[in-house]
């Protein structure tokens, strides 16, 4: 079973930075999904920044939602805090 989305939060240029129930963080670009109907309205980058979690995974207004799988899978490991870490050395 794949962990689930837990926080998000919006950020520029159509990526999500995500918070998954097993502590992992990963970035997620939505731009290459921005073409789909489905997805359209979230081109408008003040409606993508209405990102929320719900039931493991993230929404937006208007039942809009992406596959937990797919922002696991493709999602890619948030190292900033590593790059934090060692910039403070």
């Amino acid at each position: 079973m794949l962990p689930a989305v837990n926080s998000v939060q919006a950020l520029p240029n159509y990526r999500l930075l995500l918070t998954f129930d097993n502590g992992e963080r990963k970035c997620f670009d939505m731009s290459p999904y921005l073409h789909y109907p489905v997805f359209k309205r979230l081109q408008n980058p003040g409606f993508f920044n209405l990102a929320r979690t719900d039931y493991g995974t993230v929404t937006w207004p208007g039942d809009i939602d992406i596959a937990p799988e797919t922002l696991y899978i493709d999602g890619v490991p948030d190292y900033s805090l590593i790059t934090t870490k060692l910039d403070n050395v």
